[in-house]
């Protein structure tokens, strides 16, 4: 997948990174694990049955190049959508153009760009189009499409995962840079590459505009030899970027996670800024913080659930830097917060219980019953309302499968709110077992 074969005009003056953008599956670098030979959505490509999909990946992995890859090789045109800057009105538009392809005998492929930002709204208006197969629906996507596209539109479409280039892809991309006759008069060391190769961070498209800056720095400076020292200088504190699959990430994530777990504000501060300052993706950096609040806090204090959900939202509506805050004081607010693991715990033993004992059926009594014939065969008969209980609580009912103890996972510790849900859970008890002794 890396057999470059580009074709380049001194007159033009786009961007390398669009000069060099690939046209077809030869030239397309990277995604072996969905392109190389026999695989396939390759084979698929390569014989013209193209069904509608949705790219996911990071920035300058190649959904929009592959996209367009697959409209040329299929002989379709290509709309374009923004997700970002479109709205219904331009939906429209793109259908229409559709129908107009449709009559004059072509295909049409509506790619979507950042397709996560489109409401449900928006994102329901392709489906009928996509079911009668007016149009052949791509989209392109940063976010985990689970959560951010409409379970319709999903059903419709097959999600394909783009990973971000490894640094053997990256190093080929460079070479052919430098074999371009505009740069044959330029080489890079091997140590000035590597350094750029972890500047890009797996993003073809850094690598190239990177590349593209240092090289005219050098041209200007009339530097024959592109060194470390040369990239440093043209590249000043962004260097301070690291390999999001590199150790020195995951190290320093887990300095967060257990400067906050250890309750050290000031160690988790530091951490936090240390990261976004090496170039970390600040929406990767809110969903671990939502994640320590549930796993090391939880029902202790359910107000870091609140706040770690809220900064997210925040940075969400503001980015960066102003965004960037409001992580800061939800890294400080959960830091300072009563721990409990508790909960984390719980679950994880509920699942190893479950994964043991199998799918026992619901208890009759636990049924619904919609329905005469549920209600015949004794769905709900013998139900508790425990609203119409003494303390709104049904003292002595079993709500497990026939035949299976309560497991007792969940612990509340002596700390936080869950001094009072530990209170509770007890005088519930008493209660259970005063009704066990009247019986």
């Amino acid at each position: 997948m890396s057999n470059f074969s580009f074709d380049f005009n001194e007159n033009d003056f786009r961007p390398l990174a669009a000069r060099m953008r690939p046209t077809t599956l030869t030239q397309y670098c990277g995604q072996s694990h969905l392109l190389g030979e026999g695989k396939p959505l390759r084979k698929a490509i390569e014989a013209g049955y193209v069904h509608s999909m949705i790219f996911w990946g990071p920035p300058g992995t190649g959904k929009t190049t592959l996209a367009e890859i697959i409209a040329q090789r299929i002989n379709a045109e290509v709309e374009r959508i923004s997700a970002v800057t479109s709205g219904i009105k331009e939906i429209r538009e793109a259908i229409e153009k559709a129908k107009q392809n449709k009559l004059a005998g072509l295909r049409t492929i509506l790619f979507v760009d950042e397709v996560h930002r489109f409401n449900k709204a928006q994102q329901d208006a392709f489906l009928p189009h996509v079911e009668s197969g007016l149009i052949t629906f791509i989209g392109a996507t940063t976010e985990n499409p689970s959560f951010e596209v409409n379970a319709a539109l999903l059903s419709r479409a097959q999600v394909y995962t783009l990973k971000p280039l490894n640094p053997e892809s990256l190093a080929q991309l460079c070479d052919k840079v430098f074999r371009l006759p505009e740069n044959a008069q330029i080489s890079i060391t091997p140590e000035a590459q590597q350094l750029i190769i972890q500047h890009a961070d797996g993003d073809a498209r850094r690598l190239l505009n990177t590349l593209e800056q240092i090289i005219r720095a050098a041209q200007t400076q009339h530097i024959a030899e592109i060194n470390s020292d040369l990239v440093a200088q043209t590249l000043g504190s962004q260097l301070r970027r690291f390999d999001k699959g590199g150790e020195a990430f995951y190290n320093q994530i887990s300095a967060l996670h257990k400067s906050v777990r250890g309750s050290h504000p000031n160690a988790a501060l530091y951490w936090f800024t240390r990261m976004l300052d090496g170039g970390a993706d600040p929406r990767y950096l809110a969903r671990r913080i939502v994640r320590m609040a549930w796993e090391d806090i939880g029902l202790a204090d359910p107000r870091a659930m609140q706040i770690a959900n809220d900064a997210a939202a925040t940075y969400e509506r503001l980015g960066s830097p102003e965004g960037e805050l409001a992580l800061a004081q939800a890294v400080l607010y959960l830091a300072a917060a009563t721990k409990s693991n508790a909960g984390y715990t719980a679950f994880n033993q509920m699942r190893q219980f479950v994964r043991e004992h199998g799918s026992a059926a619901v208890p009759v009594h636990l049924c619904n019953a919609p329905t005469k014939l549920m209600k015949e065969l004794g769905y709900g008969r013998d139900y508790r309302y425990a609203h119409d209980e003494p303390h709104a609580y049904a003292a002595g009912e079993s709500y497990m499968p026939d035949g299976m103890d309560e497991p007792d996972f969940y612990r509340p510790t002596d700390r936080g709110l869950e001094i009072k849900i530990a209170e509770k859970l007890a005088w519930l008890r008493g209660l259970d077992e005063a009704a066990q002794g009247d019986e």
